[in-house]
């Protein structure tokens, strides 16, 4: 029971679907009655006696028409082809199953069976009246302007409806995305200011951090003056590790993106290969022994390079005043025939030094290096760092003349939008050509209007001919004599055209018995009348006229 409770509660959804409101409910409710009303009234005007079944079933199949399009298209064009009560109805189910029956070659199928459906009960019905040709092309246009034409419409409309809910959700996709790509601005201009503090303030202070400690192993001074100068190095340290704090509020790993600047072409904020010269003079200074060795051509380099190699020697001296104060470094430019190499070497810090200086430990934020990687990588190089054989540490950097993969990705962080932001498009090829929903509509509007056309011409074309073929002149009548032979009078009259004389047959004289009569409309009477038809038989037996007659036939 539960089994047969839930698949009759899922039928009652497919046919009736929602949401069912009240007002809904009333609206529909209405146009059921209006629309089985006006069949009943159509029916009762036609006098087929068929108002009540027409009126009910026209009704119930207008409340089931959004839910089952199918259906209800199929009975309509089975109706509306025996009578022309539910033809309204049929005008909405055409509307119906074009807007709800989503795949084109199932709409296609839908409305050919619904026009053999159509065409067989008008077959059925009115087959002794009509020739099956011109019932064959009534249907066909009929079904085309009463089923069709609504269901492209309804199928546009549809469509278009469509279009518009994606183009605005499209609409909010992008502005949602506008507020992420202003949100990484943000974050990358944080991420930017956190690596120019971490590269000059960090320098500067670690250099601060040397000079005093280099001082407090100074022998001319008094025990008062190493004692201020181990308050300077202890403000230092302590100024460096609130400075690495302060950095990696800034720096957000999980969500910061390389900073801008690292584009090539972009302007360095400062220094460049020719600012090496000063930071190893600062280093000189504080009292590293530092060598600067330079090898190759010289040349203009880009400004992303230019910029990476100044911050790889800044932060490499950086490192190298932190971890192996007193340590000689080397600093070394080659010019490669294709790159740029930077590389910074130190050897291990002596034990002396180690153990009066370094009894603070060198505070670091774990960065440096991974922005240096960054900054080499945005320029199109590489950085690789390591310890050295003698326990020292090396830091060598490759850094193209022409960087290559820094270029497209510095200006999509430079301009804030990224390639997936124009993906999704709706497109109906490779080539990227945008689909419009009246496209198929249109053409199938064309194709049912020529279709159309064409019957009409037909029709016309038709008419003209079944007219001349199915009227004999006078004089041609007169001619023809009772008694002559049935191939000579046959040569003498038109092909004729039952559509138009079927209707005279039951009327004038009684034909002879056993003999095949022919019916011609008459034209050239000098006696007709306004609603007067003179019509002429011809009745043949054993290859012989028999008889001919003229009387009038009313219209």
């Amino acid at each position: 029971m539960d089994a047969i409770a839930r698949a009759w509660k899922k039928a009652v959804r497919t046919a009736l679907p929602g949401p069912w409101r009240p007002w809904r409910v009333v609206g529909e409710a209405v146009l059921a009655l209006l629309m089985g009303g006006l069949a009943a009234v159509m029916e009762v005007a036609a006098g087929t006696g068929l108002a009540v079944p027409f009126g009910l079933g026209v009704a119930v199949l207008w409340v089931l028409r959004r839910g089952l399009p199918v259906t209800v298209l199929l009975a309509a064009a089975a109706a509306t082809g025996w009578s022309g009560g539910p033809v309204l109805l049929l005008i909405c189910a055409g509307w119906a199953a074009g807007a709800r029956i989503r795949r084109v070659w199932a709409l296609v199928g839908t409305f050919v069976l619904g026009w053999v459906l159509f065409t067989v009960t008008g077959v059925l019905k009115d087959a002794s009246s009509f020739s099956p040709e011109l019932l064959l092309g009534l249907s066909l246009g009929g079904f085309l302007v009463l089923a069709v034409l609504p269901g492209l419409y309804g199928r546009y409309r549809a469509q278009r409806r469509a279009l518009l809910d994606a183009l605005r959700e499209r609409n909010d996709q992008l502005l949602r995305e506008r507020v992420m790509v202003v949100h990484q601005a943000r974050l990358r201009e944080r991420h930017r200011i956190a690596q120019d503090m971490h590269d000059s303030l960090g320098h500067q202070l670690a250099l601060i951090s040397v000079h005093s400690g280099a001082l407090e192993v100074d022998r001319t001074l008094t025990d008062r003056q190493r004692e201020a100068v181990g308050v300077l190095r202890q403000a230092a340290v302590a100024a460096m590790r609130e400075l690495r704090e302060v950095v990696g509020v800034l720096h957000d790993e999980s969500t910061a993106v390389p900073p801008a600047a690292g584009a090539v072409g972009a302007t360095p904020a400062r220094g460049g290969v020719d600012g090496i010269d000063g930071l190893v003079d600062s280093s000189r200074a504080a009292g590293a022994v530092v060598v600067l060795t330079r090898e190759g051509e010289p040349r203009p380099l880009p400004a992303s390079v230019d910029h990476a190699a100044y911050r790889i020697v800044q932060e490499a001296l950086t490192n190298a005043h932190k971890h192996a104060p007193g340590a000689p470094i080397g600093v070394a430019l080659r010019y490669e025939p294709d790159a740029l190499v930077v590389e910074v070497t130190n050897d291990r810090a002596p034990e002396l030094v180690g153990a009066r200086v370094g009894v603070g430990q060198a505070v670091s934020g774990g960065q440096g290096l991974t922005g240096l990687r960054e900054r080499a990588r945005l320029a199109g190089g590489m950085v690789h760092a390591g310890s050295t054989a003698e326990q020292g540490f090396r830091l060598a950097a490759v850094l193209p003349y022409e960087g290559t993969e820094g270029g497209k990705e510095g200006a999509a962080a430079a301009t804030g939008v990224d390639d997936w932001v124009f993906e999704g498009l709706p497109v109906d090829d490779a080539a990227g050509k945008r689909r419009s929903p009246a496209l198929g509509c249109a053409v199938g509007v064309v194709a049912v209007g020529l279709t159309v056309l064409g019957l009409l011409v037909w029709g016309v074309v038709g008419f003209v001919d079944g007219t001349r073929a199915a009227t004999l002149k006078k004089p041609r009548y007169d001619q023809i004599e009772v008694g002559a032979a049935q191939a000579a009078v046959m040569r003498e009259l038109p092909s004729g055209s039952s559509f138009f004389t079927d209707e005279y047959k039951g009327g004038g004289p009684t034909p002879p018995a056993g003999a095949q009569c022919r019916w011609y409309l008459l034209e050239g009477s000098s006696d007709d009348g306004w609603n007067d038809q003179h019509v002429a038989r011809f009745c043949f037996k054993d290859g012989v006229l028999v008889e001919k007659q003229e009387y009038v036939g009313k219209d």
